[in-house]
């Protein structure tokens, strides 16, 4: 079972994280932001993976916080959940259309955190949370989890449209590299045998 459970309790966030990378979508999310929610609703749907999320944070502050501590609690879950790596795929991408908004989402699970993030949405607010914030959910997830990330917008102007497809595309781009390969027969994808430190 590649399955995780984190939890992250600091003076700024309490977070509960379960994963189960070989779900079927399903989702019960409570972190108090309603826009984070349904991203992160979206990500298990369309990536097959079954979470359990609540999350409590310092957000009459601002929302920076907890979307950092979630991209590093959802990291470490998936960090868990792979343990050594043995036997998946490691690489993945997808290019997501969303109305006017492409994407674009590569990954390798490598062992190498490191994300670029080109991401230029002239408009980023949706109702009182800016999209920005996300490029600092994605560089805790990189960071913890160990991945190259790449993320590009092609194009797009509406910032929900902008931010779903990211995540959709995230979540497709993860479900890929996590995949088993059978041919590797329990092997790690690396040919110097491990992708742990």
């Amino acid at each position: 079972m590649r399955t995780a459970e984190i939890t992250r309790d600091t003076q700024e966030t309490k977070i509960s994280f379960k994963l189960d990378i070989d779900g079927t979508g399903n989702a019960e999310i409570s972190t108090g932001i309603a826009f984070l929610d349904h991203m992160l609703q979206l990500f298990a749907r369309h990536g097959f993976f079954d979470l359990s999320v609540t999350a409590k944070g310092d957000i009459d502050v601002d929302y920076h916080h907890l979307i950092e501590d979630m991209g590093i609690a959802m990291g470490q879950a998936v960090k868990q959940a792979l343990s050594d790596k043995a036997g998946i795929q490691r690489y993945g991408f997808f290019v997501l259309p969303m109305d006017e908004t492409l994407a674009t989402v590569a990954m390798d699970i490598s062992n190498r955190g490191y994300l670029v993030y080109k991401v230029d949405c002239q408009n980023p607010q949706v109702r009182d949370f800016n999209i920005h914030l996300f490029k600092e959910f994605f560089q805790a997830f990189a960071n913890e989890v160990a991945c190259n990330l790449h993320i590009r917008l092609e194009h797009g102007e509406e910032p929900h449209h902008v931010a779903e497809a990211i995540f959709k595309g995230f979540a497709k781009a993860l479900d890929m590299a996590t995949k088993p390969e059978p041919r590797l027969a329990g092997q790690v994808p690396s040919t110097k045998g491990t992708l742990s430190k």
